[in-house]
């Protein structure tokens, strides 16, 4: 078995990992702001994270995965606001659906969950640093992060002074030294929600919120950071900034893994296209394992594009798997050489190329091979998939009475030879469960699954 390497946003090569501690590799991902459900872009970093996650488990003997929640934001505070009730309130539901949406992709719980609101005494500590360390200044109720005075501001993004500043998206206030600073802490009045600092009643801003639990769960340098590659200016370039200037000899993480965004049918995602993918609701159209499925068949680093013919396809693959399995119910587990998966996964989470090797297993299996069926499912472990029996699958998702009762009408409309009626319930039977009725005759039929 080869070594593991990664492609790392912080040098722009892929290199080997090497764990500071092999005894326990320490791996952070940006959790989600938890305002409303999750969208289709969320689930892609979450899955793209599992499958590392997964296989750093199968090389080291201790993961330590923390993923965070950001439950203070200002889109918390205006919907808390516009109802009449504290934040707590606004988060307690988008923090149980998201639960909800991550399991039914069989996504692994993260070890530690940590929560923005119960890192206070953690965030005030690290701007104390800055503020001691010359790296930020108090300002009108304010503190800011002095981007000048950190050399290494702006290149792990790549980006010039000038494009630092624009893509900032700052508003210029007067209390800002430079344009570019931005906001570690800020004061909140007696309608918004806030803590008592040693700056007055205010809140964190969204970055420091991060280097926090980072630092309290992880320590100052912890060896892997996740997000989708829309973050990496100027939530992580601020990251780095700011717990490198806090805790001077640190690097924060050695190893940054970043996931391109999606495309939903070929156009960028947004609710002004109409083409904003809330994942529950795609979830309500498809199982959560044909939606992780299509969400790992593009390689993480490339943009996949998102739409309902791929998750249809998505679903297709998944069936010949499952039926490559069915066919050898009574196979005896035993260990297996996987080296086509583990090949490719370690080349930088190589995910279509195991898929590759997938359906190489799943040829074996059907040319009645059961070391082929044995060696699909123990690679599909690695990958998240296959958690359910294929009668499971074949049966998932189906509401057998809810069939039974259009198919009862579809019978009886044709009896009346009422066929426009026949053909809607037809249609409506292959929309809303993917089931095909062929007629035979006497009005006989038979149902199968699309």
């Amino acid at each position: 078995m080869s070594h593991l390497s990664l492609y790392n946003t912080r040098t722009r090569a892929k290199e080997p990992f090497m764990p500071i501690d092999p005894a326990n590799v320490r791996a952070y991902l940006c959790g989600p702001t938890v305002y409303d459900r999750a969208h289709i872009g969320n689930a892609r970093n979450v899955v793209i994270f599992d499958v590392l996650i997964r296989l750093l488990r199968r090389i080291y003997p201790k993961v330590t995965y923390v993923r965070n929640i950001t439950d203070v934001d200002d889109k918390i505070n205006l919907r808390a606001k516009e109802r009449g009730v504290s934040i707590a309130e606004v988060t307690e539901g988008p923090i149980r659906w998201y639960h909800e949406d991550m399991a039914a992709l069989n996504a692994l719980p993260p070890d530690i969950e940590p929560r923005a609101t119960e890192h206070m005494a953690e965030i005030i500590m690290i701007i104390e640093k800055l503020i001691q360390n010359g790296h930020a200044y108090e300002a009108e109720g304010h503190v800011l992060f002095s981007v000048a005075s950190d050399l290494n501001y702006g290149k792990f993004s790549g980006r010039t002074p000038d494009e630092l500043i624009a893509g900032a998206r700052v508003d210029v206030a007067t209390y800002k030294r430079d344009a570019g600073d931005f906001v570690l802490w800020k004061p909140s009045t007696p309608d918004l929600p806030g803590w008592e600092s040693p700056w007055g009643f205010g809140r964190p801003g969204w970055h420091i919120e991060c280097s926090a639990m980072s630092w309290k769960h992880l320590g100052e340098t912890f060896d892997i950071h996740g997000g989708g590659d829309d973050l990496i200016f100027p939530h992580h370039e601020n990251e780095i900034a700011q717990s490198c200037c806090a805790f001077p000899g640190s690097t924060f993480a050695n190893m940054w893994v970043h996931n391109r965004m999606l495309l939903v049918n070929g156009e960028k995602m947004s609710k002004s296209l109409g083409n904003f993918l809330v994942l529950h609701e795609v979830l309500e159209k498809a199982p959560g394992e044909a939606v992780r499925f299509l969400l790992m068949r593009s390689h993480y680093r490339s943009t996949l594009d998102f739409s309902d013919a791929a998750l249809v396809e998505a679903r297709k693959e998944l069936d010949r798997f499952y039926r490559a399995i069915q066919l050898h119910p009574n196979a005896r587990e035993r260990k297996v050489p996987l080296h086509l998966v583990w090949d490719a996964l370690l080349d930088d989470l190589n995910t279509p190329g195991a898929i590759a090797a997938l359906h190489k297993y799943a040829d074996l299996a059907f040319a009645g091979n059961e070391v082929g069926a044995v060696a699909l499912k123990a690679a599909g472990e690695l990958l998240g998939l296959f958690a359910l029996s294929p009668d499971e699958w074949f049966r998932g998702g189906i509401d057998e009475a809810a069939i039974e009762g259009l198919v009862a009408q579809r019978v009886l409309a044709r009896i009346a030879k009422d066929f426009a009626e026949s053909d809607r319930i037809r249609d409506l039977l292959l929309s809303e469960h993917g089931v095909i009725i062929e007629d035979g005759p006497k009005n006989t039929y038979t149902l199968r699954k699309a």
